[in-house]
């Protein structure tokens, strides 16, 4: 990851299609447009890639978190279990369509604990939220279980693992609905763009219009469409959709160096046997974006990141238990209930009681996890020396600290 690392040819000619007939909007303007339709052509190019009956692109992976849930009915005062471990804009969808954000306990999948979202239902819960995170999954089919038994919406966020799967299927197609995001250094890049991936019609012609303002897109006139429910304005561009036009065409060159460069670096944490892996559900296909691994106690794991800082090879090593956009720990704007704009009274009181929630198993997992990015363009060379300066930056942690 990303996929702008093999940036090419490929991308300019899609682009520049766009560029020669000078329409950019992805609605509208037929004549001019020559035929040219890469909005269409990518939303098409989804479902056959990764095995959906309907996709709904949009401006931003936000923006198709937000769709998904309007157009899953989800709205005012409902509560949304997700994962103490997430990007904010996770909870940020959440927000915008009035609903709650109920943050629970995650396990050593780095998601969703499906006993801490059992323990999290009430009678305002419409949503259960796994967020497929740094590449790999939750266990859907135990969240499926007990969105089965109470009736819930099962929404994948799996923003961050664009080419995952469990068994057999793509991560986003599983649920009632899915998202990804192909902002700048997700897996596919659009440079911004998001997509609403289901298999139900309804869920889809109601993404579809409320992405549009709410045109209903039933006829050849964009001026006379009608307008069954009030939408927004978080259409794609075409010059947008051109770029992720071509980068879903090399999607497996992507995976294949994804999964080859995460293998080999791996094989050299392996050699430290105080080194453990996040757990991928039995089934799970990860798409190896990230190398996740933990060790033995937050002292070891923050005396590790200070040694790899101080022998400058920190960069692209996540240590998510400090990060201001991804953990609870650092949401204080959050659990603030820092708006702009007015929130309900119920919204509010629930950010604040964040204030006052603790989170001692996500903590045990988060203190403990380094996440390593996996680069596309690395040579064996450069994942020798990498995975090299690592080792023994682990090992004199280790060492000094016996």
């Amino acid at each position: 990851m990303p996929g702008f690392e093999l940036f090419g040819a490929e991308e300019r000619k899609e682009v520049n299609d766009v560029l020669e007939t000078g329409i950019l909007m992805r609605y509208g303007f037929d004549g001019p447009r020559q035929g040219i339709w890469k909005a269409k052509e990518l939303e098409q190019a989804i479902t056959e890639v990764f095995g959906c009956k309907y996709a709904q692109l949009t401006s931003s992976g936000t923006a198709a978190l937000t769709t998904a849930m309007a157009a899953l009915g989800i709205g005012a005062g409902d509560e949304v279990i997700m994962p103490a471990f997430t990007f904010v804009a996770s909870f940020e969808a959440v927000l915008s369509v009035g609903a709650i954000p109920v943050l629970v306990d995650i396990d050593e999948t780095l998601t969703l604990n499906p006993g801490a979202v059992r323990a999290a239902i009430t009678p305002q819960t419409k949503c259960v939220m796994p967020v497929h995170m740094c590449g790999s999954m939750a266990d859907l089919d135990a969240l499926k279980q007990i969105c089965d038994e109470h009736r819930l919406i099962l929404l994948e966020d799996a923003c961050q693992s664009i080419g995952a799967s469990y068994k057999g299927r793509s991560l986003a197609t599983i649920g009632d609905a899915g998202t990804f995001s192909f902002d700048f250094v997700k897996t596919i890049t659009c440079a911004e763009g998001g997509v609403v991936m289901t298999n139900k019609e309804e869920v889809y012609r109601k993404s579809d219009g409320y992405t549009d303002h709410g045109h209903d897109h039933l006829g050849v006139d964009r001026g006379a469409d009608l307008h069954p429910f009030i939408g927004y304005n978080y259409r794609i561009s075409e010059l947008h959709a051109a770029v992720g036009l071509a980068q879903i065409r090399k999607l497996g060159t992507f995976l294949g160096l994804q999964k080859k460069n995460n293998k080999a670096l791996r094989a050299y944490l392996e050699q430290i046997p105080e080194v453990s892996f996040r757990v991928v559900p039995e089934g799970g296909d990860d798409s190896c974006s990230f190398l996740s691994w933990f060790l033995p106690t937050e002292e070891l794991t923050k005396a590790v990141v200070t040694e790899m800082k101080t022998q400058g090879i920190l960069a692209g090593n996540f240590y998510w238990f400090v990060n201001n956009w991804h953990y609870i720990s650092k949401w204080d704007h959050l659990k603030n209930a820092a708006t702009l704009s007015a929130l309900s009274d119920v919204q509010r009181e629930a950010l604040l009681r964040l204030k006052e929630t603790a989170f001692p198993a996500s903590d045990a997992i988060m203190s403990r996890c380094i996440s390593t990015a996996i680069s596309l363009v690395w040579t064996d060379e450069q994942i020798r020396e990498k995975g090299e300066k690592m080792v023994a930056a682990i090992r004199e942690v280790l060492q000094a600290n016996k």
